[in-house]
């Protein structure tokens, strides 16, 4: 998890540093990062099912490997066009390994102990993502730009180790209903989450036809998908899945959740630096102060979940979120920094124990041959919040700004920006935790009808 984290973090910060060494532009460039988020987005949910069925433990060493051949490939090319091949393999080695790590939670670890390897499992992401630009910076001003990608390497050999000595030998598990590998599914999938990443990220920001071409094609294989998972005879994602309230509310949640959580990172440093006039290093300081919180919060919150429970610790997180974004513009306006970090704080927090709680309720009592899909779906919903905030929550700031060059507009407009995008963000979270406590409630029902 932490590996995964870092590959998508270290490198936002060479950009400008792979601009020069290539002669390229920042567009060109951008797909470093954006070949990277792609595999994963589009190829967790297969590289999940396909764990369940061929072993999660060797598959999990061949992701690992594969991750660490890339990165060495990401620091040798000569081009830009191979280093963003080289990049979509590190993502596809990055999505097996985000996959099965959390599968491997509900196999491995106890119950009763669920709530706090998840909750480290949320520090290791955050651990990741604050350390990535830190790091990077370090070792571009130390060794250049390909000790971004070097740096893994190591760190891959060791996760290799760990995983062969550590974790238990794949077991046999019989398949269920004739289950098998379902490549059409599995290739639809992947070209529906692929148009809709780049319908969602092309354009810096603008929506103009090419958004809506690829947002139409991702809509029109999402119905051709739907209709090949019912003729498959092993379907990819199984429709029954989607039955399941506590699944279906924890997909939903996630994604909603992860797309005000992006709010955060999109408006946060316009804010910060066009409204509060702050240079880059005191914004990037702030800005630090949400993974760090993360990060602090991970495993205390899994506890707070193996005590309380997960419906009751899920509830809690969104709350404290709806607080966060209702008290965020109230307060940065009136007491600037400190007002802008504390409701960030809160709102991260809120994250974490949500994270915590919402992915152990998923995961536990799940069938063994359905962990790794499920885990897949869980990241996927996660990756699309992220997808759809970074251009939903930048279209509410620029609307509420009144303005198309947000860089240009004044500090009062900026102010206007954000306190819209948080009154939206706290309305999508009242929708998480309304989705949240009524799957709850049905639960509850479909237990009490089964013991009558």
């Amino acid at each position: 998890m932490l590996l995964s984290s870092l590959g998508t973090s270290i490198a936002n910060v060479g950009l400008p540093t792979l601009a020069q060494a290539f002669g390229a532009s920042f567009q060109q460039v951008q797909w470093v990062v954006l070949a990277y988020l792609l595999a994963i987005t589009t190829l967790v949910v297969g590289a999940g099912r396909l764990g369940d069925l061929v072993g999660r433990r060797r598959l999990l060493l061949a992701g690992i490997l594969l991750f660490t051949l890339a990165s060495v490939l990401c620091g040798l090319v000569p081009t830009l066009p191979l280093l963003v091949a080289a990049r979509s393999a590190q993502g596809l080695g990055a999505a097996t390994m985000m996959a099965l790590t959390m599968a491997f939670v509900g196999e491995t670890v106890p119950k009763e102990k669920t709530g706090s390897a998840m909750g480290l499992l949320g520090t290791m992401s955050a651990v990741g993502t604050a350390l990535g630009p830190s790091l990077g910076g370090a070792l571009i001003a130390g060794s250049g730009w390909p000790a971004l990608f070097f740096v893994n390497v190591p760190l891959g050999m060791l996760a290799l180790v760990l995983v062969h000595r550590f974790l238990p030998a794949d077991r046999l598990v019989a398949k269920a209903d004739g289950a098998g590998f379902d490549p059409l599914g599995t290739l639809l999938l992947a070209v529906a989450l692929a148009a809709y990443a780049l319908a969602m990220t092309a354009g810096r920001g603008g929506f103009g036809p090419l958004n809506l071409a690829l947002l139409a094609a991702a809509a029109l294989v999402a119905v051709l998908f739907v209709f090949a998972q019912g003729r498959a005879a092993s379907p990819l994602i199984r429709p029954a899945l989607f039955r399941d309230p506590v699944l279906a509310a924890g997909f939903a949640t996630s994604a909603l959740v992860a797309t005000v959580v992006m709010a955060t990172l999109v408006v946060g440093p316009f804010y910060l630096s066009g409204a509060l006039a702050l240079d880059a290093a005191r914004v990037g300081l702030v800005m630090s102060s949400g993974p760090v919180v993360a990060a602090l919060a991970g495993v205390p919150a899994g506890r707070g979940v193996d005590r309380f429970g997960a419906c009751r610790m899920s509830l809690a997180g969104l709350m404290a979120m709806v607080v966060g974004c209702a008290l965020l513009p109230v307060l940065a306006t009136r007491f600037g920094v400190p007002g802008y970090v504390i409701p960030l704080v809160v709102i991260t927090a809120g994250y974490a124990l949500f994270q915590a709680a919402n992915n152990t309720a998923v995961m536990t009592n799940i069938r063994p041959d359905q962990r790794g899909v499920v885990s897949g779906m869980l990241n996927l919903s996660r990756n699309l919040g992220l997808v759809t905030g970074a251009s939903l929550m930048g279209a509410v700031f620029a609307l509420g700004a009144a303005t198309t060059d947000v860089m240009a507009a004044r500090p009062e407009a900026v102010a206007a920006g954000m306190r819209i995008t948080f009154a939206v963000a706290a309305a999508l979270v009242v929708l998480a935790l309304a989705i949240a406590a009524a799957s709850q409630a049905l639960a509850r029902r479909a237990v009490n009808c089964a013991a009558c």
